[in-house]
């Protein structure tokens, strides 16, 4: 039996636009506290549009919320690269969502300092497994076309693989900037839901080899910890 379900679409609008119905769906299941996190690039600005524009029509309430981060750079928050900027733009600003239940990871601070307040954050306000990691109820991730996610690189050294701390930094990521804070692969296996957003040309090989049953790509590790992952893609395999 597959561990993931794939979703297809003919574009990005689409794909973005079905993962914020899904959400919606989540979202309508529970009134307790709902724990998230986003990631950049790309689709996330496409996916922020879409939650967006259906909060404006659906009636969906987010006061419940929490907004985590499944990676960020080493950057401060106004910088163009970084993740939270793209969050604050397209869906935290818009939707209004209260300060007290955004948990941005500072990129601004020395990065031993920015994992340290990531982690008490999450420790703070997530239940844990059995194993003492942070469970939340939704991860979105997205591919690169080497078949990172997060900021979990190829040929990571063993100490980041096997990590079970909640966050992470990444010292020489190879795809600009090279500092970043990344979840664990022990976080991401240990969430309730996790939802790849693939989209974008360049990343048919990465997928592909992420899907096999001995793929060895970092999305591929991600896929083998746990027991279902869901696949949004406009990527043809």
């Amino acid at each position: 039996m597959k561990n993931f379900e794939l979703k297809s679409f003919p574009n990005d609008v689409e794909l973005a636009r079905a993962a914020a119905q899904d959400w919606r769906g989540l979202l309508a299941q529970s009134s307790a506290p709902h724990l998230i996190a986003v990631s950049g690039g790309r689709i996330a600005q496409t996916f922020f549009s879409a939650v967006t524009e259906m909060a404006e029509t659906s009636g969906v309430s987010f006061k419940n919320v929490h907004f985590f981060w499944a990676d960020e750079r080493c950057v401060p928050p106004d910088h163009p690269d970084s993740n939270f900027r793209i969050a604050e733009e397209h869906l935290l600003q818009p939707l209004a969502i209260a300060l007290d239940k955004i948990h941005r990871i500072k990129g601004e601070l020395p990065p031993e300092e920015a994992v340290a307040e990531a982690n008490a954050a999450l420790h703070h306000i997530a239940p844990q497994n059995s194993g003492g990691v942070p469970v939340l109820d939704l991860i979105l991730l997205g591919l690169g076309e080497n078949g990172h996610t997060a900021s979990l690189m190829p040929n990571a050294p063993p100490a980041e693989i096997q990590s079970h701390a909640p966050y992470l930094y990444v010292a020489n990521s190879p795809k600009p900037p090279p500092e970043r804070v990344s979840m664990s692969y022990a976080t991401l296996a240990a969430a309730k839901n996790v939802w790849m957003l693939a989209a974008g040309q360049g990343k048919e090989d990465a997928l592909r080899q992420s899907l096999q049953p001995k793929g060895q790509t970092p999305f591929a590790r991600v896929l083998h910890s746990r027991v279902q992952t869901v696949i949004y893609s406009d990527i043809a395999v």
